[in-house]
């Protein structure tokens, strides 16, 4: 990984002097993602800045890269991992002047022109100084892994591979967009398939796409773009077997992750204990491989903190559990720092937690600079059907994507919308919403597929780029081989739901690699279901913190308080202070992301090598789960305290009921569904007690009316005051125990 940037004339002109200190500012800014080395050229029109961080050939991988004739620049940020292939591809005679994995790029450009990343695989993205021609060349990726953002006006082009760079020139707009923002799906959540391109956040500022090699005219900027992938559409038919399928992922997978783990430096890798990370474990082949897995209350109650041990002693590698305990908030500061370096209002707990690891896996193993992920395996391969089958079977899948897929394309012809809402049956079929427009309904499933592509380059490569980043390490991600994303796109229609239906084709293709367990254990989120509200709490607190100090930041900037409604955001934290299940936490925590990134182009924050940074991580050491198990809750999960002389009642919507054809079984029912049940032989006095609730009558007293000692009680009185479902009606005073 290393930082890119520069800036080059785009109207004939040259650079002057002055442009020197311009590189050296974007260099600075850029330090965390290169703290080995640092390298500035400026000749002509074009000026380069590069920051290393050295993964391959240590000593004489440096850059810029120039060709052997003199008639080539490059400098690139990423890893091609089949460049010895490549470099046998070349003529006899070919000369290498390091043993850099991205040189052999110089020689397929003077080869192939525009085509020289047709056969490349890795990650990577590419500025190219064509001199002979007098070309400037943008080059990323097909899945957007590694970053190239830029700005143009008719004189110039400034580019990096992170936003805040381009802020140190001071040509640069420093302007959220907070239309384009707030319209954006993906932030508010919406349930719909855009393929529009990746939001930027702010105005005047572009993205290099991926798959693709952007040409500029250094004469006169004029632009031309070189598709080079695409994602493939299903086949027609196919001669091979599921098991041929099966096997065939086997091999690309295993191939894409002996090809991530090449390195001259030591790696690691973040496991949760699903068959994502514990799948790349396996096959890394490295039995000293060092793991991470984030324990939090979330993770313990929905189990990942549990599986990242058990997978880690399963697969004989060792795992460090790096514990965020309930008061383990994000400091005013501290999250400010994090939002910087991300740089998107999506920044939320998932962000918080991966840098964390990083942070932790740098401090305490120096030696580590590449991690190894589980991410991306869920986009292609099937991950996300039984969440959006809403609890049917492939058909509802299918026809919940359709329906997400419509939903777009009724925001250009609102007038049709009322059919569908008129009726629970369909009444219209999906071509009426796309009639007069010449084009068919999509295949709800390709639409889907297209939609996950864009969301994974707008949120999950974004994050866990940066995330690694500002913590100067590598994150590679073996699922997004190209190879293996054209394999499950291509597989027939009709074949999808055999292969594809809860990662079928990942959980056959480990048979005899992960114990069964690892491969039909369950896909859980990683904060959200389970154990989500004890997430929520902790970023409820940090927004609350020195009396919303965040919040008050975020609202400080005119434009802010333009768009954001002050008395109606301010309401939704005090509801969710009182009750973090009450609202969305991570809609609120946007608002004011966006709030604080417009205060920041105001007032630019230090360089994140600079940054503010928090105490040290702490890991908590165990050797065994079922051992520790109410240690690691103790220690974990936030506990609602219990107080003697608190009046308590069943929540208004709540109701406690006893079927009659199940004597002894009692149901909490959340408006007509049940949220929790309670054996009466098993918990006779949490039963007693929840019967006796009436609102008026103190814990105390109603312990000392049914005989229960609070000891037999406390644990899940806890968890249903925790869950909401029992609320505090009134205070006697203060008895807190």
């Amino acid at each position: 990984m290393c930082g890119i940037a520069g800036v080059a004339r785009i109207d004939g002109g040259m650079l002057t002097p002055a442009a020197d200190e311009l590189l050296r500012n974007l260099a600075c800014t850029l330090a965390h993602r290169g703290p080995d080395d640092e390298r500035l050229l400026r000749e002509d029109q074009v000026g380069l800045a590069f920051t290393r961080l050295s993964l391959v050939d240590p000593v004489g991988g440096g850059q810029p890269l120039i060709s052997e004739d003199g008639s080539v620049v490059l400098i690139a940020n990423g890893e091609v991992y089949n460049h010895r292939e490549l470099a046998a591809s070349l003529p006899a005679g070919a000369r290498f002047k390091t043993q850099s994995d991205c040189e052999v790029l110089l020689h397929l450009y003077q080869r192939d022109g525009l085509n020289f990343l047709n056969q490349v695989n890795g990650m990577f993205a590419v500025v190219l100084w064509d001199r002979r021609r007098n070309k400037l060349l943008f080059c990323r990726d097909r899945f957007g892994i590694k970053p190239l953002f830029f700005h143009r006006n008719r004189e110039r082009i400034v580019f990096a591979s992170e936003i805040k760079a381009l802020f140190a020139d001071t040509a640069t707009p420093r302007r959220l967009d907070w239309s384009g923002a707030l319209a954006d799906y993906g932030l508010s959540s919406t349930p719909a398939l855009t393929h529009e391109p990746i939001n930027t956040w702010f105005e005047d500022v572009e993205l290099a796409p991926a798959a693709t090699v952007m040409e500029i005219d250094l004469a006169d900027g004029s632009t031309r773009e070189h598709r080079y992938w695409s994602l493939p559409g299903a086949a027609a038919d196919s001669d091979a077997s599921d098991e041929e399928y099966v096997a065939r992922y086997r091999d690309l997978l295993t191939e894409s992750v002996q090809d991530c783990a090449m390195a001259d430096a030591e790696l690691g890798l973040f496991l949760s204990g699903g068959i994502d990370s514990a799948s790349v474990a396996a096959l890394a082949g490295q039995s000293g491989l060092q793991t991470f897995t984030a324990l939090t209350g979330a993770t313990v109650v929905n189990g990942d903190a549990e599986w990242g041990h058990r997978a880690a002693k399963m697969l004989g590698v060792p795992n460090e559990q790096i514990l965020f305990d309930s008061e383990r908030v994000p400091g005013v500061e501290e999250w400010k720092s994090l939002l910087w370096l991300s740089e998107t209002p999506l920044c939320g707990p998932e962000q918080f937690y991966k840098y964390e690891l990083h942070r932790h896996a740098r401090l305490k193993h120096p030696e580590i600079k590449g991690m190894l992920l589980g991410a991306a395996a869920d986009e292609f391969n099937g991950g996300y059907a039984t969440e959006y089958a809403g609890g049917g079977g492939w058909e509802d899948f299918l026809a919940n994507i359709g329906g997400m897929s419509r939903r777009k394309a009724l925001d250009d012809r609102p007038r049709l919308a009322g059919w569908w809402e008129v009726s629970d049956l369909p009444l219209l079929n999906d071509a009426a919403a796309y009639a007069g427009r010449g084009i068919e309904a999509p295949d709800p499933y390709d639409a889907f597929i297209a939609w996950k592509y864009r969301s994974l380059q707008q949120y999950n490569v974004w994050h866990e780029d940066r995330t690694a980043a500002g913590n100067s390490v590598e994150a590679r991600v073996p699922f997004l081989d190209h190879r293996l994303v054209e394999l499950v796109a291509s597989i027939p229609a009709a074949r999808r739901e055999a292969l594809l239906w809860d990662k079928r084709i990942l959980r056959q293709a480990m048979v005899g690699i992960l114990p069964a367990e690892l491969i039909n254990r369950p896909k859980v989120p990683f904060f959200h279901g389970a154990g989500e509200r004890h997430t929520y709490r902790t970023f409820v607190r940090m927004l609350t913190q020195r009396d919303g100090a965040l919040l008050d930041e975020a609202l400080s900037s005119e434009r802010a308080r333009e768009f954001i409604h002050q008395d109606g955001i301010r309401e939704s934290l005090r509801r969710l202070e009182r009750d973090p299940m009450d609202g969305s936490v991570e809609h609120l925590l946007r608002l004011v992301n966006l709030g604080l990134l417009e205060r920041m182009t105001m007032d630019l924050p230090v360089a994140p090598a600079a940054a503010f940074k928090a105490p040290e991580p702490v890991t908590f050491a165990y050797s065994d789960w079922d051992e520790s198990e109410d240690r690691i809750r103790e220690v974990a999960l936030w506990k609602h305290p219990v107080d003697l002389a608190t009046v308590y009642a069943v929540r208004p919507d709540t109701l406690l009921v006893c079927a009659p054809t199940e004597p002894g079984t009692w149901y909490l029912l959340v408006d007509g569904a049940c949220q929790f049940v309670l054996d009466e032989q098993e918990e006779p006095a949490l039963v007693a007690i929840l019967r006796a609730l009436d609102g008026e009558t103190s814990l105390e007293k109603l312990l000392a009316v049914t005989g229960r000692p609070l000891a037999a009680v406390r644990p899940l009185l806890e968890e249903v005051l925790d869950l909401g479902l029992v609320v505090e009606a009134a205070t006697k005073g203060a008895m807190d125990v």
